[in-house]
């Protein structure tokens, strides 16, 4: 299960935050029992980035070159849904979820406080499902 603390789950929302209208996009890094260590936030280079994402090559890159020398692993891939209060994978974040290991996190936005949502894509089999995450101490 991943597990974040409240300071990574906060920057990841303040980087949705920010964002917004625009969806935001990042990776979070990790060791091998699923704690999260570093968010690596990514910039959307989308040519419609008000629905959908696309990190910028040379930020992604660079980030899992980062988590390689760090030594952590791709533990999830994160975004916002703006226009969302109870975010839910979309086709195209279906259709492109091409780390089939990793959690995917979706930000929600358009509730009165925002809604973190962890799901696994199978791209593969065209389908998702809703799973649990964990806030741990700092």
């Amino acid at each position: 299960m991943l597990q974040l603390t409240r300071s990574h789950l906060l920057a990841l929302i303040t980087h949705a935050q920010q964002s917004a209208p625009n969806e935001c996009c990042g990776l979070i890094g990790g060791d091998s029992t699923d704690i999260a260590q570093n968010l690596y936030p990514l910039h959307n280079i989308a040519s419609r980035p008000q629905v959908t994402y696309e990190a910028a090559p040379e930020q992604l890159f660079a980030a899992q070159r980062q988590m390689r020398e760090r030594g952590e692993y791709l533990l999830a891939i994160y975004h916002s849904h703006p226009k969302a209060d109870s975010p839910l994978p979309s086709e195209t974040d279906v259709r492109l979820a091409y780390y089939p290991g990793a959690v995917y996190l979706i930000v929600g936005l358009a509730g009165e406080t925002p809604v973190v949502k962890a799901f696994k894509i199978l791209e593969h089999e065209q389908r998702w499902q809703q799973v649990e995450y964990a806030i741990v101490d700092e």
